[in-house]
């Protein structure tokens, strides 16, 4: 009798453990045509970064419907006209660990062209005042959809986990000041601070059904430099009478090029980009200035800081060996800037093991890091709170696979032909998240 008792506990445990299972699976087949209506209407929907008003509202009031206790307007930018439009939304659920799980609000300026029946039309005006198409081209649409989905889930699963669940939408992530304007608002002296940090971002090279992850640096940070070369104009005649800043231009961008080939060492990925250069107005006039826009990216502090350092001593030294006076030497300004994203190793083995039981083994891949920007890491607080963000495939497999076979790359993120398969992407999105939490949070 013995004998076989264990093996019949072991039995029933199976079965206990696949029908709870089985009931996710079953909810999330009974709400996924709502979830593929709320995303098409997100979708054609959307704001621009500091303008989420309406975004902010319905994510807010969805929230609520849920039982959450919510609160809106929730981020301090250094810009005063920019209102901070966070949404902060808490559910205790007795004692245990504090999770947070973050979404996105924010769309991009571009013109969608995916031909979908839901495409967007909304023209918004930018910062800068000028009237621009508004697309959500980086899949924020379905990050909120399965952000809302998963908070649906968890309301209906208080049973199977106990501590506190703070979902947090965020405004201006494309613009990379978001995250540290929510933080600056006093968000870990307002509301819970979390143990655990959690995002997913759509991914268009890995297949709908799969996640990716990526242990440690996972993105860089990107900080973005202007940089103003003031010369002495003049006739195009006379050169000799000037102090040319557009030659001054050239060599600083071609001296850049040294700082990641000979300054920094091959062992810490960086790119300095010069992404915008203007100066002057006529063929046969020699310019006052020329200005430069340039981004640096990094995964780590120190080299981001020497980084910067080197760009200011070549421009400076480019424009004293040109002979510009002193008091036109050059002027580096420096942005607020994006920090990396940093996924911690020790809660990327603990959901990667989730993700493997919910998903299955071959729907869980590995991922290399890359050099792209995310202000999610912002709310580690320098890696003080462990976070991971993982990569939520958003394509046709069969795509992929001639993708890979032909080399030819599916759109991408931000390009305005980037339409994300909604049913199975919303899913996997949901699923996975939700067995996250409850894995955070498990009694």
């Amino acid at each position: 009798m013995r004998r076989l008792f264990l093996p019949l506990v072991v039995v029933m445990l199976t079965l206990n453990v696949h029908g709870q299972q089985l009931s996710l699976d079953a909810m999330i087949e009974r709400d996924l045509a709502s979830w593929l209506s709320t995303y098409k209407t997100l979708h054609a929907a959307p704001e621009l970064s500091h303008r989420e008003e309406k975004t902010a509202a319905f994510v807010a009031g969805e929230l609520r419907k849920l039982g959450f206790t919510v609160a809106e307007r929730i981020g301090k930018f250094q810009n005063a006209q920019w209102t901070g439009y966070g949404v902060v939304a808490v559910m205790k659920n007795g004692p245990g660990p504090t999770v947070l799980v973050r979404t996105e609000l924010d769309a991009l300026p571009v013109e969608e062209k995916t031909g979908v029946p839901y495409a967007s039309q909304v023209k918004m005006k930018n910062d800068a005042g000028l009237d621009v198409s508004v697309m959500h081209a980086c899949g924020h649409d379905i990050h909120m959809t399965s952000f809302l989905g998963t908070a649906k889930m968890l309301t209906e699963l208080k049973s199977r986990w106990s501590g506190t669940l703070v979902m947090l939408a965020q405004p201006a992530e494309e613009t990379g000041d978001g995250a540290a304007a929510m933080l600056r608002d006093n968000l870990y002296a307002n509301f819970p601070k979390p143990d655990f940090a959690i995002a997913l971002h759509d991914e268009p090279k890995l297949e709908t059904g799969k996640v990716g992850y990526t242990p440690g640096y996972a993105m860089a940070s990107a900080t973005s430099i202007d940089v103003k070369i003031r010369g002495i104009g003049g006739h195009g005649s006379a050169p000799e009478n000037t102090k040319d800043p557009v030659v001054v231009a050239a060599q600083f961008v071609l001296a850049l090029q040294t700082i990641v080939s000979r300054e920094n060492s091959p062992l810490e990925p960086a790119v300095v980009t010069v992404g915008s250069i203007h100066g002057g107005t006529r063929y046969n006039i020699i310019p006052d200035e020329v200005n430069l826009q340039l981004t640096v990216r990094t995964y780590k502090e120190d080299v981001r800081k020497r980084i910067l350092a080197s760009i200011e001593r070549i421009v400076k030294g480019v424009a004293t060996s040109a002979g510009i006076p002193e008091d036109r030497a050059p002027i580096v300004k420096v942005s607020e800037g994006t920090g990396s994203t940093y996924n911690d190793p020790q809660l990327v083995d603990r959901l990667v093991a989730t993700f493997k039981q919910a998903l299955g083994e071959e729907n869980v891949v590995k991922m290399p890091p890359i050099m792209a920007s995310e202000d999610f890491g912002n709310f580690s607080l320098d890696q003080k709170i462990p976070a991971t963000l993982f990569w939520l495939g958003a394509s046709d497999p069969t795509k992929v696979k001639e993708s890979r076979e032909t080399g030819v790359a599916l759109p991408g993120l931000h390009s305005a032909l980037f339409a994300p398969v909604p049913e199975p992407t919303l899913r996997t999105g949901v699923k996975a998240m939700t067995s996250a939490v409850l894995e955070l949070l498990k009694k």
